[in-house]
């Protein structure tokens, strides 16, 4: 487990399944949990941690950000977090772009976001005094959910409506996929040099068992392919690999190319 400060509030990682990261918001005595996919590591946490749980924050459907809910509720009687668009059992507060919520007990505000690409009513929470980001599935430590619902379009706004938030904002994704992630992006992008410091700073981390998240905006702006598929160098090895057939009119037609490219990828 690890602990990120901001002010009197931090944010707890709680690892789960094989790769899961659950979040928990805490104060010191109430916590909110991010994607409790998994009841168990949650409340062992809260209970090393001497936390009451006091909400839960679904970002969108998949089991292993919803599967813990029904045991977590058997305990705490808390309102449930979640998108509108998309139908999850147990939430009481259903939520849309634009929507500002107050955890209970907690002196958190967050911003909800729409996200669409990984889910089709995928959602993300912004921190806005503390500049922390819950994105859940849709960006990761130096790369992007997979489109199993929604279209390259659909993702590659998304991304950009992420992208465009401070790029002091911590990034709270919910999978260890980072060292994956970036060698794909070192395959895509080989010549950037701050992709090659940023290879050597989190094999060092993971060396240690230390978590590689959370990154931060700007970090991915920098390092992640999937923000960057406008750049002419990413475009020409798209090319040169026979991903795109020439430079596209519609940029989307590259992040399509490089999202595939990324499925295959081993």
């Amino acid at each position: 487990m690890s602990i990120v400060s901001g002010n009197s509030l931090k944010v707890l990682a709680v690892p789960a399944f094989d790769d899961n990261y659950l979040w928990l918001i805490h104060d010191g005595r109430h916590a909110a949990a991010v994607d409790p996919g998994d009841a168990g590591p949650i409340l062992a946490a809260l209970q090393q941690h001497q936390l009451s749980l006091t909400a839960i924050l679904l970002t969108h459907h998949h089991a292993d950000h919803i599967g813990g809910v029904p045991r977590l509720l058997q305990q705490f009687k808390v309102p449930v977090f979640g998108p509108r668009h998309e139908a999850i059992t147990g939430v009481t507060d259903p939520l849309t772009e634009g929507d500002r919520i107050t955890l209970p007990q907690l002196d958190v505000q967050l911003t909800v976001l729409e996200v669409p690409g990984h889910t089709s009513g995928h959602i993300a929470y912004f921190a806005t005094d503390q500049h922390w980001l819950f994105c859940g599935d849709t960006l990761f430590a130096g790369g992007c959910g997979r489109l199993f619902e929604g279209t390259p379009a659909q993702m590659s706004a998304s991304l950009a409506k992420l992208a465009a938030l401070p790029e002091a904002t911590q990034v709270f994704c919910a999978h260890e996929y980072t060292l994956a992630n970036l060698r794909f992006a070192q395959e895509v992008e080989p010549a950037n040099p701050d992709l090659q410091q940023r290879i050597l700073a989190e094999q060092a981390k993971r060396a240690r068992g230390v978590p590689t998240v959370p990154s931060s905006i700007g970090l991915e702006k920098a390092t992640n392919p999937f923000l960057r598929y406008r750049e002419p160098a990413i475009i020409a090895r798209l090319i040169a690999a026979g991903r795109l057939h020439r430079t596209p009119q519609e940029p989307v037609a590259a992040f399509a190319a490089l999202r595939e490219w990324k499925n295959n990828f081993r």
